[in-house]
């Protein structure tokens, strides 16, 4: 069965609104993106941290969620207590200078393990160098939440 957009979740459903406004304006003020373009990222970040807590593939963003990721790691309370919530553990941010880029592959498994988890993906989102994977690192690409 495969679900509507009515019986998806969002990552700003998820999110504390004030989190989620924060994120929003994160994302206008230091990406230079656009209000609806920021809250789209802002929600996939949300959705891909919440699905990474329990995913079975290595999750890594594309390159549009990405930013949205760091804005939420920056926002450390708000971030530690959905990894909490969701995870159990503290989800850690494992960047990996020199790794290379990101495993498209990757990206596409993270964008369908997000989908399987029951949230809403925006496709065009979810691309690495301007190619869409969604139909579909963690940083330079290592498993996002694991050491």
């Amino acid at each position: 069965m495969t679900a509507t957009a009515n019986d998806q979740r969002t990552g700003r459903a998820v999110a504390d609104e004030e989190l989620f406004e924060s994120l929003t304006r994160f994302l206008i003020v230091h990406n230079g993106q656009s209000p609806e373009r920021a809250e789209r990222i802002a929600d996939q970040a949300v959705a891909f941290v919440v699905t990474a807590a329990t995913a079975t593939v290595p999750m890594v963003p594309s390159d549009d969620v990405d930013f949205g990721l760091h804005a939420l790691i920056l926002h450390t309370k708000e971030y530690a207590a959905l990894c909490e919530r969701y995870a159990g553990r503290f989800l850690h941010h494992n960047p990996m200078p020199g790794g290379g880029a990101r495993d498209p592959e990757k990206v596409a498994a993270s964008a369908h393990a997000m989908k399987a988890a029951g949230f809403m993906v925006f496709d065009d989102l979810w691309t690495v160098d301007g190619t869409n994977l969604a139909q579909c690192d963690s940083d330079c690409g290592r498993p996002y939440g694991q050491a």
